[in-house]
């Protein structure tokens, strides 16, 4: 499982445990949606959109900062009101057989809460899709791979990802934020409508 660009450095199983808790906390993920909407925001600002008291924002802010998901903006900050922005982000979650039982956890809280906000984009895709002209676009599909396939497709998938998208100081005029979710999953091993799945 894979979250934005670019890839950050490698993190320990302990920092790893940090990371899928703090993006699991609902509220976290409302500030980092914010910030990534928005471009920055203070405690006071996130705290009138968001429904929180400011010092629960600030906080919460000031966790998120030191796990380099967000950045102060020093040329916006005086005195205490500080100012944020989110930072280029990216993270492969590793084999969960390799994970410590804590950190497993904490993914698989974070894995829920993904499935439960991915849900909710698959339905509005479908809801606000306009014809193949529109903003919505769905596509499904399944096709025969070798391992290696896939993953050479994976690769190609984040590059093109990376040539047709912009980043936040670079927006070109009439651009939309646009979620792109990508999953990939073999049919199980055995027998599908009598059907070899292969071995």
């Amino acid at each position: 499982m894979t979250d934005g660009t670019p890839e950050t450095p490698e993190l320990t199983s302990l920092e790893r445990t940090a990371l899928y808790k703090s993006l699991g906390n609902p509220l976290r993920r409302r500030i980092l949606d914010y910030l990534g909407r928005h471009g920055a925001a203070n405690s006071t600002v996130l705290a009138r959109e968001l429904g929180e008291s400011s010092g629960t924002t600030s906080y919460h802010l000031r966790k998120l900062a030191e796990q380099r998901l967000i950045e102060e903006i020093p040329e916006k900050s005086a005195g205490r009101e500080r100012w944020w922005r989110s930072l280029p982000f990216s993270h492969t979650t590793p084999d969960p057989a390799t994970m410590t039982h804590e950190e497993y956890a904490a993914a698989e809280q974070l894995a829920l809460l993904k499935i439960e906000m991915d849900t909710r984009l698959f339905r509005r895709a479908h809801q606000e899709y306009r014809g193949p002209q529109g903003w919505a676009q769905v596509r499904r599909t399944g096709t025969w791979m070798t391992k290696d396939d896939l993953h050479a497709f994976v690769r190609a998938y984040q590059d093109l990802l990376n040539h047709y998208g912009h980043p936040d100081n670079a927006v070109p005029e009439g651009a939309r934020r646009v979620n792109v979710r990508f999953y990939a999953a073999p049919d199980p091993v055995g027998e599908w409508e009598s059907e070899p799945t292969g071995p």
